[in-house]
């Protein structure tokens, strides 16, 4: 029995659902998922240089960040390289214009720069063996620096990325003949994403069998988790029946319980034949009851008939009272069946 008992809660646990999370329940309403998509996780303990993670940063930075490194990297570079000349001499640079110390200094800077990237204008020249020797360093630095930033631009460039949207909060809207979780998704760039397919999985704490608070994560079944073609916006849905673990539960219940919804989206970049991924999330103070989303696309009347597609509607919404403050429960349920027998009777 004892064999048994312990063979039973073994295949409980591994068949427990788990997206790498854990499943010990935070204090608050502390998000697992921030909107960017980045994780909220801070970690510590870890080595400096694991801290830093230089080559990681200058990649996924973006890019008014990584230019702001590169020249900040390149002047202050030139800086020290500058002083050092001046500390060896500025007099063993020939050709400098040693009339006044700023002209010194710029003519030392612009010798830096110069050195660096291996230009060489030869207007000035060093002279000396301490002067060459700081030279010959500084270009050696220059050929290997401007090899890593010729590297990593290339990544930058070769790395693909998928610009999804997500619109600023979901809804929970009539859907058919019963209430859904609706968010709206669309690709901000002209490149094509094709078999897109979506996950959403729910993360809400419970009370375990022992009194204690613990994370639970049930994945949602939608209306459609993936489509062929991404040309336009995509509204996902997941309808709230009585096999939803949304049934019978109202907004407060969704805050105490700090449900959020946890967005997963792959989809393959048909320029680069790569697979790309975003992801997201909505926490249960993100949702707007007795709402649905307003249309993005018209059509365009011209010569050309085309559809046209606001991206800034993204967000927009409409009103769609809901029958009950609940997102859906059985009374209701109860009522409508009433009313449907009366007016088949």
């Amino acid at each position: 029995m004892i064999h048994r008992k312990k063979d039973r809660l073994l295949q409980e646990e591994q068949n427990r659902r788990e997206l790498g999370f854990g499943s010990q329940a935070s204090q608050g309403n502390t998000r697992l998922i921030n909107r960017d998509g980045s994780f909220n996780i801070r970690r510590e303990g870890v080595s400096l240089w694991s801290k830093i993670n230089i080559y990681d940063r200058l990649i996924t930075c973006s890019w008014q960040r990584f230019f702001m490194l590169i020249g900040l990297y390149f002047g202050s570079t030139n800086l020290f390289f500058a002083l050092l000349y001046e500390l060896i001499g500025i007099e063993y640079l020939s050709g400098s214009d040693l009339s006044t110390p700023w002209t010194r200094f710029m003519d030392a800077f612009f010798f830096s720069s110069q050195t660096l990237t291996t230009v060489g204008y030869g207007h000035i020249a060093p002279v000396g063996f301490l002067m060459s020797s700081a030279a010959a360093i500084e270009s050696l630095i220059g050929v290997l620096t401007f090899a890593l930033v010729t590297g990593l631009l290339y990544g930058r460039f070769s790395r693909p990325v998928a610009r999804i949207l997500y619109s600023n909060v979901a809804v929970i809207a009539p859907y058919l003949d019963t209430t859904g979780f609706m968010f709206r998704i669309v690709n901000e760039r002209s490149n094509q994403l094709v078999d897109l397919s979506v996950e959403v999985n729910l993360s809400m704490t419970i009370k375990n069998s022992k009194g204690k608070m613990t994370r639970k994560y049930v994945r949602l079944p939608l209306e459609r988790h993936q489509v062929n073609f991404f040309p336009a916006n995509w509204t996902i849905v997941h309808p709230i029946t009585e096999e939803s673990p949304l049934f019978g539960l109202t907004f407060e219940e969704l805050q105490e319980k700090n449900v959020e919804f946890l967005i997963l989206i792959k989809a393959t970049e048909d320029t680069f034949n790569q697979t790309v991924h975003s992801r997201t999330s909505y926490h249960a103070s993100d949702l707007v009851p007795g709402a649905k989303f307003a249309p993005m696309t018209t059509e365009n009347v011209g010569e050309k008939q085309t559809l046209v597609l606001d991206i800034s509607k993204l967000s927009a919404i409409e009103d769609a009272p809901l029958a009950s403050d609940l997102l859906l429960h059985k009374e209701a349920l109860a009522m409508e069946q009433e009313e449907i027998t009366k007016t088949l009777k």
